[in-house]
């Protein structure tokens, strides 16, 4: 059975909207062996429709010569979107409409690696509040963002009872911290 994780950037006051304009200064090699772990555990992703549009826009498009963009563009790739029409970027599938959670439930039945949700975030709550959700990976970065959208906003009032089962501390600051869902 596939563990479903989801692996976010987040600020120190919880932001996790554009890590692209906060999140770089702190990537160094150690943090790139930790993501590159976590892309190499998963043979499966799950995106969200905003984070399939930005990734299928730049690795679609990038060839061998980049290793992530080998895995990225290899591996099953599912969007979960009542919007988007088509999901064209090879080997994507689009999940929408009636019975969403059952069909996730069926991808992590099968055998296999990690199925990864990276960003999502809309996608990340819903996966919780379905119960779908293994794992949740958090690099939590020494910085203050001050403005953007959060993992958990004022107007989420479930709760979600996790276990830390890992953590790591980078040279940079970033706090690598890994939770499993106990519920």
């Amino acid at each position: 059975m596939k563990k479903l994780t989801a692996g976010l950037f987040v600020s120190l006051d919880g932001v996790v909207e554009a890590p692209e304009r906060w999140h770089f200064p702190y990537l160094n090699e150690e943090l790139g062996r930790a993501l590159g772990a976590q892309i190499q555990a998963a043979d499966t992703m799950l995106l969200g429709r905003a984070t399939y549009e930005e990734f299928a826009a730049h690795w679609a498009h990038q060839g061998s010569e980049v290793p992530f963009a080998d895995r990225i563009n290899g591996i099953p790739k599912y969007v979960v979107s009542g919007t988007l029409g088509v999901a064209d970027w090879q080997n994507t599938t689009l999940l929408a409409g009636p019975g969403l959670a059952e069909r996730i439930g069926e991808l992590k039945r099968h055998p296999g690696g990690d199925i990864s949700v990276t960003g999502s975030v809309t996608l990340v709550r819903w996966l919780l509040a379905q119960g779908l959700l293994d794992e949740l990976s958090l690099m939590v970065h020494p910085i203050v963002v001050g403005a953007g959208r959060r993992l958990f906003d004022e107007a989420d009032t479930a709760r979600y009872p996790l276990e830390l089962v890992d953590f790591t501390t980078f040279s940079t600051g970033v706090v690598h911290l890994t939770y499993r869902t106990t519920a």
